[in-house]
């Protein structure tokens, strides 16, 4: 092989390996939110990618790592903790219209979402998904905070997003479901603001 040839070789090898990872992760996203940690196996991913199981273990190294690394690519493009977003004076108010645009009837819920939902009963999907929460969105919100308790209150408004996303639209709370978006946002917005400006009960005497 000529110079040549081996120079234009070497980059069409870069991007067929990009292309392959790319189409692992892909059906790894798909096969963790519809069948979670558990239900998903290598086997099925690399069915989807158009790939080997040992393929995807070349890549990866294990289930473990995929799971770790699809969570982190959904983390990589928030929805709510844009930093477009976290500028809003009125942040509060912020994240409650567009957790109310998310979490509409009908609409398919988030991926990263659905991952994590139909993981939580594996214990090790669990500690894997709790590292990448604490080390993405947790810490994102943390450092948009103020005052004392900021990773607690960061925290609480995490697990309120979440709560709202599985009451109101995978169980279809009438209360919530059938209710005037505007009407939520007006309840949603003061608590999330609340916890944004740390807003404390006073200390007893």
């Amino acid at each position: 092989m000529d110079e040549k040839a081996k120079d234009e070789a070497i980059p069409a090898r870069r991007r067929n390996a990009a292309a392959t990872r790319d189409a692992i992760l892909a059906s790894a996203r798909k096969a963790f939110a519809q069948s979670g940690y558990d239900g998903a196996g290598v086997r099925e991913i690399a069915a989807g990618a158009g790939v080997t199981a040992m393929l995807v273990n070349r890549y990866f190294g294990s289930k473990e790592q995929l799971f770790a690394e699809v969570l982190a690519a959904t983390a990589a493009s928030p929805t709510i903790l844009t930093a477009e977003n976290l500028q809003s004076p009125t942040l509060g108010h912020t994240i409650a219209s567009v957790l109310m645009d998310i979490t509409k009837a009908g609409d398919t819920p988030l991926e990263g979402f659905l991952i994590m939902l139909h993981s939580a009963s594996s214990k090790r999907a669990s500690e894997i998904g709790r590292a990448q929460i604490e080390s993405g969105h947790q810490k994102t919100m943390t450092a948009a905070l103020r005052g004392e308790l900021a990773p607690q209150r960061a925290a609480l408004i995490l697990s309120l997003v979440a709560g709202v996303q599985v009451m109101r639209q995978m169980i279809g709370l009438s209360a919530l479901a059938e209710a005037d978006p505007k009407d939520l946002v007006k309840i949603l917005g003061p608590m999330f603001q609340s916890l944004i400006d740390g807003e404390l009960p006073a200390k007893p005497d």
